[in-house]
C-alpha cells in the first residue's frame, strides 16, 4: 500500500538533519572552483534597451573590465613568479663540453617563462593606450556622446590600479630580472622593454574628475567594500601626479581641491595594503614618480611625507594606535555583541513574520526594512574588521622587529629570516590574541549571515525594489510637479529615471489614472502604496539610474567646482539634492547586498595572512618553517596560552588555509602553491592534534592530581592555591565531528579518542618501565601515579569512547590471557625480591619497615637508568608532579605495609597467588640449600658440648664457649648461613606484613557487605545469619521483582527475573569469600612441610631416649652458636654485622626451631640464655657480698655491658617471635621430646597440616 505524499512530507519534516556539534569554523570549509552561489552580471547588454546613449559607455566599460580581468590573472602570474634559474643544474668541469646543450635547454624553458611576460608587456601597452584614449574622449568640454558613467569611473580606477600593482611587481620581484638576465644575457636589454609612463603622460591631460571622485569618496566614505577604498588609495598618489605634472592642471587642481585634503588622506594611510606581503606607499609613490615628472618636483609639501620608516616617534605612537588592531578591540567586541543580538533579534522577527498567515503589510514592511539595514550594517562592520587586519599586515610588513628575541634553542642562530621580523617576532601575544579574536568574530558574522541567506534574501529583494519605487514614484513624482515642473531638460531626465525602473504593477493607489489630474490630487492621494514584490533591479538598472543622477545634478559637466554634489549652479534645492544624494549611495550599497553570498565571501576571505611570495624570493629559500607562518602561530599561541577563552576558536586560524587555498586555485590559478599550502596543513593539522591531545590530557590528569592530593597537605601550604587547576572548557571541541580543511572533512573526535588511547598506553608503559628501573619501595609511587592514571580516564570517559582503562592495563601489563598469572608488574615484583630486597634490605622488628642495609650489596642488581618521560606523563602540572614526588619520597627508603597495600591493589587476586607461591618455593630451595652448609657447622662442633659453668663466671663462661664454637675455618659458610636465614627471615615477615593487609581488606568488603547477606554478631562473638534461606538483597529484588511481573503492563519481565537470579549467584559468591584463609598460616604449614624432608639432620632422636644435653648437634645448638657469634662480631664491629642482618635471621632461626619442636630446648641450652643466667648470677652474689661487707669493689661487668644488652635485646626478640607463632601457629599437639610423669621420653609426634585457602596455588612453572 503506498503511502500518501502528504503523510512522508510530514514524517520526513519530523527528521532533524543537525546534530550537537558546534559552529567554530567560517564559511571556506568547502574548496570549489565556483565559490560563491550568485555572479553579478558585467555585460550590461540590456542598457540598450532604456535608449540612454549609453553604448560607447558601455562598450567601454565592457573593454576596461575584460582588461581588468586579464590584468589581474597577469599580476597573479607576476605575484607566484618564482625564478627559473635557481634550478638550473650546474656542470662540473668534467662536463664542459655539454655546455652547448645546458645552453640550449636553458632557452628552450625560460622561452615559455619569457613569452608570458611578453603578453604582459603587451598587454600593459595595450591597457594604457586604452585608459588614455577613453579619458580623452569622455573629458572634452565639447560633449560628443554620454559618459563616463560611475561604473566607468570606477572600471578606470580599477584598470590603473592593476597597472600600478603591476610595476610595483615588476621592481620587488628581484627574480623577473634574474631570468631576464639569463635570457637576454644582459639586464639592459630586458629592462628596456617595459613601458614607462611617456605614454600616459602624454594622453591623459584630464585626470581632475577621476582625483575629485577618489577624494569625495574617501572623505565620505563611500566604498562600501575595504578592497574599493584601498584601490582609491593607491590610484590617489599617481593621479596626482600625472595631473600635476600639467602645468595647467596643476593650477586648476588645486583650487578644486585643497592640497590639504590631500595631505589629510595620504597621512591618514602612510602604508596602504598592495599583495598580502607587499604594500605601498603614498609618500613612496610620490617620490618615486616625480624623478620622471619634473613639474611635479616643485610641490614640497606633498614630497615631505614621511614613508613609513621615517615616521618620527612622536607621530608613531599615534599610528601604532590606529593601525594596531589591539587598540580597537574594546570597541570591536561592543560591535560585535550589539550586533550579534540585533541581528538575532531581527531573524526571529522575520521567522515570526514567515509563521503568520496575515501580517500587516505596514508592520511586514518595517520587519523586513529592518533586516535590511542590518545586513547593510554587517556588511559595513565586516569591510571595516577585515580592512583593519589588511591594514595592520600592511604596518608590521612597513615595520619590521629590530632586534628578535633569542630564545635558547636558538642560541646557535645568527641570522633570520626577514620573514621572521616581519611576522615571527612582530606580533606579541596580546596582538596575537587580538587578532584571533578578530578573526573568529569576522568567521561568526559571515557565518551566521549566511546560514540566513534564504531566508532573508527575499525580504532584502522586496526592500531595494520598495526603496526604489518609493523614489522614483512618490519622490520623483513630487519633484516633477515642484522643483522641476518648468526645467524641461532636467524634467526629461526624471521621466526617464521613472521609465526605466518604475514597477506601476504594484502600484494600488492609481489604478484609474486618467480620472484625476495630477494638479487636482490631494496629498493623501498622491501617497502611492505598492505590492510587496521581491524583484531587484537589475545591474544595468542600477548602472542607468546613477548615470542619470549624476547628469540631473551635474548638468551634464562632471568638472563643476564643488563636487558632485556640491550644488554650485546646478539650481537644485537642497532637500531634493539630499535626497538624490542618499538614493545615489543607496544604489552603489545594492549590488553588494544582491550579491550576497559573494560578498560575504569576499569579506570573510582572510587568506592573504598566509601568502609569503616576495619575501621567499628574498630570502632565497623554497618555503618557511611553519613557526613563521601566520595561521600556525595563531594556533600555536591558543595550545601555549591556554586561554580558557581561545580554546573554542582553535580552529579558527585553520579558515585561513581554506581561504588560502580557494585564492591559490580560483584567483592565482598555480597549483604549486596549492600544494604547499596542502602539504602545511597536514602537518599543522598533525601537530594540532598531537598538542589538543596533550593539553586535554594534561588538563585532566592534573585535576585528577589535584582530587587525590591529600587535603591537610594543600591546607597545610603556604601556596596551597598552585595545587588546584584552573577550569578550561573543551566540550566544543569534543563534539567536532566535521571539521572541513581543503575540501576534505576529518573527524577530530575519532583522531582525538585514538591519540588519547595511545597517550594513555605510553603512560602506563613509562610506569612500569619506571617501576622496573627502580626497587620495590617505588611500589607506592608507581600505584598513587596509576590511580591518578585511572581517575584521569574516567574523566575523559565521559566525553569521548575510550579504551577500558583495565583493558589498556592489561595489555601494556602482557596479562591479556585468561590463564596467565603472571604480569609485568608481578615479574617486576619477584624479580626485585629475588635480586635486590631479599639480599640487600634488613628488617626493623620494632618499625615493621625493611631498609636498605647501609653495608649490604650482596647480590645487587645491575639498574638501567629511567628514561625521562614527558612532563603529563606524570601528574600533569610541574607543580602538582613535584608535590607527588615529594610524597613519595617519604616511601622511598623503606618497604613496610603501605607499600604491601601498593602491591595488593596493583597484583589483584589474579597475580598475587603466583608471588606467595614463588616466594614459598623460595624458602623451600633456601632451606634445601642450607642443609650441607648446617652439616659442614654441626660436624665443626666438638664431640661433647657441657652447660656453663656458674664457677668461672661470665668471663670463663665466654672462653668456654669460644672454646666449643671453633668455626674459624668455616667463616665463609657461617656467612652464607646467616644470609640464607636473613632471606628465609625476610620472607615470612613480608608474608605476615601481607597477611596484616589482607586481613585488613577483608575487613572492610566484609563491613560493606554484611548488611546486604543478613549477617549479625552473635552472643558468643561469632557472626551468625539473620535470614535463613535468603538474604536481604536476594530479597528485595525478588520482591521488586514479584511486582513488576505481576503488573500488566511490564512489557518485559524475562530481564527482571534475570535480575533476581543474578542477585542470589552474587550473595553466593559473597558468602563464600567471609571465610578466608590466612596467608601466614599457610606460609608455617609450607615451611613445616619443607623442614619435614631435612628433620632427621636437623632434629635427630636422642639415642638413649633422653634427651641429649651433651652430644646434641640439632638445628638449635648451631642457631644458638650463629647468634652468638654475630652478636658478639655486632659489638667488636658495629657497622660490619647488624646492618646487614637485621632481624631477619631471628625470625627465620626462632620459626625453624619452633616448626621442629626445638623451642624448649633452645631456650633451655642458648649460649647467650646461658651467657645471660650466669651473669645474673654472679650480679646477684656481687650485690650480696658488697652490702654485707659495706664495701665497694670494682665493676665485674666492666667491657660486657655491650653483649649483655645485645643479648638481652635478641633474647626479647626471639620470644616476640615465639609469641607470635604460638598464636598463629599452635602446636599444642606437637609437643617434641617431652617427658611423662613416669620419667619416659616421648618422641616427636607427626601433624596433619591444616586446611588453607591457598592449598591450590599455582604451582610455579618449571
Amino acid at each position: 500500500m503506498a503511502i500518501p505524499v502528504e503523510e512522508a512530507i510530514a514524517a520526513l519534516s519530523t527528521f532533524s538533519l543537525e546534530d550537537e556539534q558546534p559552529d567554530v569554523q567560517g564559511l571556506a570549509v568547502l574548496l570549489s572552483s565556483e565559490r560563491y552561489a550568485t555572479n553579478s552580471p558585467i555585460e550590461y547588454s540590456d542598457v540598450a534597451a532604456y535608449r540612454l546613449s549609453l553604448g560607447e559607455d558601455t562598450k567601454a566599460i565592457n573593454q576596461l573590465n575584460t582588461l581588468i580581468q586579464e590584468g589581474k590573472e597577469m599580476a597573479s602570474l607576476l605575484y607566484t613568479y618564482r625564478s627559473c634559474v635557481k634550478a638550473l643544474p650546474q656542470l662540473p668541469d668534467s662536463m664542459k663540453h655539454s655546455q652547448a646543450d645546458l645552453y640550449l635547454e636553458t632557452y628552450q624553458v625560460l622561452d615559455l617563462e619569457m613569452s608570458r611576460l611578453r603578453e604582459i608587456q603587451r598587454w600593459q601597452a595595450s591597457a594604457a593606450s586604452k585608459l588614455a584614449a577613453d579619458m580623452q574622449r569622455f573629458s572634452r568640454p565639447e560633449r560628443l556622446v554620454n559618459g563616463p558613467t560611475i561604473t566607468h569611473f570606477w572600471s578606470m580606477l580599477k584598470l590603473l590600479d592593476v597597472l600600478l600593482q603591476l610595476d610595483h611587481l615588476k621592481n620587488a620581484k628581484a627574480s623577473i630580472p634574474n631570468d631576464f638576465s639569463w635570457y637576454k644575457r644582459t639586464f639592459t636589454q630586458v629592462s628596456s622593454q617595459w613601458q614607462d609612463t611617456e605614454t600616459m603622460r602624454e594622453e591623459l591631460d584630464d585626470l581632475q574628475v577621476l582625483i575629485v571622485f577618489c577624494v569625495e569618496s574617501l572623505e565620505l566614505d563611500f566604498a562600501l567594500l575595504y578592497p574599493e577604498r584601498h584601490t582609491l588609495l593607491r590610484v590617489l598618489p599617481v593621479l596626482v601626479v600625472l595631473a600635476t605634472s600639467s602645468e595647467k592642471e596643476s593650477e586648476s587642481l588645486y583650487k578644486r581641491v585643497k592640497i590639504n585634503r590631500l595631505l589629510s588622506i595620504f597621512k591618514n594611510d602612510p602604508v596602504i595594503p598592495a599583495f598580502p606581503d607587499l604594500h605601498l606607499s603614498p609618500a613612496a609613490i610620490l617620490k618615486e614618480l616625480s624623478s620622471y615628472f619634473q613639474n611635479f618636483s616643485s610641490q614640497t609639501r606633498l614630497l615631505s611625507l614621511p614613508a613609513p620608516h621615517e615616521i618620527p616617534p612622536r607621530e608613531l605612537q599615534d599610528y601604532q594606535r590606529h593601525y594596531l588592531i589591539l587598540n580597537h578591540m574594546g570597541t570591536i567586541r561592543a560591535e560585535h555583541d550589539d550586533f550579534s543580538i540585533r541581528f538575532a533579534s531581527a531573524m526571529n522577527q522575520m521567522i515570526t513574520l514567515k509563521s503568520s498567515d496575515s501580517a500587516d503589510n505596514d508592520w511586514s514592511r518595517d520587519i523586513k526594512g529592518n533586516m535590511y539595514d542590518i545586513v547593510v550594517e554587517g556588511f559595513q562592520l565586516l569591510s571595516r574588521w577585515t580592512g583593519r587586519i589588511w591594514e595592520q599586515c600592511a604596518w608590521k610588513f612597513s615595520r619590521p622587529c629590530k632586534e628578535p628575541p633569542i630564545s635558547d634553542s636558538q642560541q646557535n642562530t645568527t641570522t633570520f629570516f626577514d620573514y621572521e621580523k616581519v611576522v615571527r617576532w612582530n606580533y606579541t601575544a596580546e596582538e596575537r590574541r587580538a587578532l584571533l579574536e578578530l578573526i573568529g568574530y569576522i568567521k561568526s558574522i559571515g557565518l551566521m549571515m549566511q546560514h540566513c541567506d534564504t531566508l532573508v534574501s527575499e525580504a532584502l529583494w522586496e526592500t531595494i525594489h520598495m526603496e526604489v519605487q518609493d523614489f522614483v514614484q512618490d519622490k520623483l513624482d513630487t519633484m516633477l510637479r515642484t522643483t522641476f515642473r518648468k526645467k524641461k531638460d532636467l524634467s526629461r531626465i526624471l521621466s526617464d529615471m521613472r521609465t526605466l525602473s518604475a514597477d506601476w504593477m504594484a502600484n494600488t493607489s492609481k489604478a484609474d489614472p486618467e480620472q484625476h489630474s495630477l494638479h487636482q490630487e490631494t496629498e493623501e492621494m498622491r501617497q502611492n502604496t505598492f505590492y510587496p514584490r521581491p524583484v531587484a533591479p537589475t545591474a544595468a538598472q542600477i548602472h542607468c539610474l546613477q548615470f542619470l543622477i549624476c547628469e540631473l545634478v551635474s548638468g551634464g559637466n562632471m568638472r563643476k567646482p564643488g563636487g558632485l554634489f556640491g550644488n554650485s549652479g546646478s539650481g537644485i534645492p537642497v532637500e531634493d539634492l539630499k535626497q538624490l544624494e542618499t538614493f545615489f549611495y543607496k544604489l552603489s550599497f545594492f549590488l553588494h547586498i544582491l550579491d550576497y553570498t559573494a560578498t560575504i565571501g569576499t569579506l570573510t576571505d582572510l587568506g592573504f595572512l598566509w601568502f609569503r611570495e616576495f619575501y621567499l624570493e628574498s630570502s632565497r629559500v623554497i618555503q618557511f618553517p611553519i613557526e613563521c607562518s601566520l595561521p600556525w602561530m595563531l594556533v600555536d599561541h591558543v595550545m601555549e596560552s591556554q586561554d580558557a577563552g581561545l580554546l573554542e576558536s582553535i580552529l579558527i586560524p585553520f579558515d585561513l588555509y581554506n581561504d588560502s587555498a580557494q585564492h591559490a586555485l580560483t584567483c592565482l590559478k598555480q597549483r604549486f602553491l596549492y600544494d604547499e599550502i596542502e602539504a602545511e596543513v597536514d602537518l599543522c593539522f598533525d601537530l594540532l592534534a598531537q598538542k589538543l591531545n596533550e593539553i586535554i590530557f594534561t588538563y585532566y590528569k592534573s585535576c585528577a592530581a589535584s582530587t587525590l592530593l591529600d587535603s591537610s597537605f594543600t591546607y597545610a601550604c603556604d601556596d596551597g592555591e598552585k595545587y588546584f587547576v584552573k577550569p578550561l572548557r573543551f566540550d566544543a571541541i569534543f563534539k567536532l565531528r566535521r571539521v572541513m580543511v581543503l575540501g576534505r572533512t576529518i573527524d577530530l573526535r575519532s583522531l582525538i579518542t585514538q591519540r588519547m588511547n595511545k597517550i594513555f598506553r605510553e603512560n602506563i608503559d613509562f610506569l612500569l618501565e619506571r617501576f622496573e628501573n627502580g626497587d620495590l619501595c617505588g611500589v607506592v609511587e608507581l600505584q598513587q601515579l596509576l590511580d591518578i592514571l585511572e581517575l584521569t580516564h574516567q574523566s575523559i570517559s565521559r566525553f569521548l569512547e575510550l579504551d577500558s582503562y583495565s583493558l589498556m592495563l592489561s595489555e601494556m601489563q602482557e596479562n591479556l590471557s585468561l590463564v596467565s598469572y603472571s604480569s609485568r608488574i608481578s615479574s617486576q615484583i619477584w624479580s626485585e625480591m629475588q635480586t635486590d630486597f631479599l639480599p640487600n634490605f634488613i628488617l626493623c622488628n620494632t618499625t615493621q619497615r625493611f631498609v636498605r642495609s647501609i653495608k649490604g650489596t650482596h647480590h645487587s642488581s645491575q639498574r638501567s637508568s629511567a628514561s625521562t618521560g614527558k612532563p603529563y606523563f606524570y601528574c600533569g602540572s610541574h607543580d602538582l608532579t613535584m608535590a607527588y614526588q615529594g610524597l613519595a619520597g617519604l616511601y622511598r627508603d623503606f618497604f613496610g605495609v603501605p607499600h604491601m597495600f601498593a602491591v595488593v591493589k596493583l597484583l589483584g587476586s589474579r597475580s598475587l597467588p603466583a608471588i606467595i607461591r614463588a616466594l614459598l618455593d623460595h624458602i623451600s630451595s633456601k632451606i634445601t640449600g642450607m642443609v650441607p652448609k648446617i652439616t659442614a657447622l654441626q660436624e665443626a662442633l666438638p664431640k661433647s658440648i657441657g652447660l656453663l659453668s656458674f664457677d668461672g663466671g661470665i668471663a670463663g663462661c665466654q672462653k668456654i664457649i669460644h672454646e666449643i664454637l671453633t668455626w674459624e675455618a668455616k667463616s665463609e659458610v657461617k656467612t652464607e648461613v646467616l644470609h640464607d636465614l636473613k632471606e628465609i627471615g625476610s620472607a615470612l615477615y613480608w608474608m605476615s606484613i601481607l597477611d596484616i593487609v589482607l586481613r585488613q581488606i577483608d575487613t572492610t568488603q566484609f563491613m560493606q557487605s554484611a548488611p546486604w547477606l543478613g549477617l549479625v554478631p552473635g552472643n558468643d562473638g561469632q557472626v551468625k545469619h539473620a535470614y535463613s534461606d535468603s538474604t536481604p538483597f536476594t530479597t528485595l529484588l525478588s520482591a521488586a521483582t514479584n511486582a513488576v511481573t505481576a503488573s500488566p503492563a511490564c512489557p518485559n519481565p524475562s530481564t527482571f527475573l534475570v535480575m533476581s537470579k543474578q542477585a542470589e549467584a552474587a550473595s553466593l559468591l559473597y558468602k563464600s569469600n567471609l571465610n578466608s584463609g590466612s596467608v601466614l598460616e599457610y606460609a608455617l604449614a609450607f615451611t613445616s612441610a619443607a623442614l619435614d624432608r631435612h628433620y632427621s639432620k636437623w632434629s635427630a632422636t636422642p639415642r638413649t631416649g633422653f634427651i641429649d644435653i651433651t652430644t646434641s648437634k640439632d638445628f638449635y645448638r648451631i642457631f644458638s652458636g650463629l647468634q652468638y657469634s654475630y652478636l658478639e662480631e655486632s659489638i667488636n664491629n658495629p657497622s660490619k654485622k647488624q646492618e646487614m642482618l637485621g632481624d631477619s635471621v631471628a625470625w627465620a632461626g626462632c620459626t625453624i626451631m619452633y616448626l621442629l619442636g626445638q623451642q624448649q630446648h633452645f631456650e633451655l641450652f642458648d649460649f647467650s640464655y646461658q651467657f645471660l643466667n650466669v651473669a645474673e648470677v654472679e650480679s646477684a652474689t656481687v650485690s650480696h657480698y658488697q652490702s654485707s661487707e659495706r664495701t665497694k669493689s670494682p665493676n665485674f661487668l666492666q667491657g660486657y655491658e655491650g653483649i649483655l644488652e645485645a643479648m638481652r635485646k635478641a633474647r626479647r626478640l626471639n620470644n616476640h617471635v615465639f609469641s607470635m607463632l604460638r598464636a598463629r601457629c599452635p602446636l599444642e599437639d606437637k609437643v617434641a621430646c617431652a617427658i611423662k610423669p613416669s620419667g619416659a621420653p616421648l618422641h616427636r609426634m607427626k601433624f596433619m597440616n591444616t586446611v588453607s585457602a591457598f592449598e591450590t596455588l599455582p604451582q610455579r612453572a618449571t
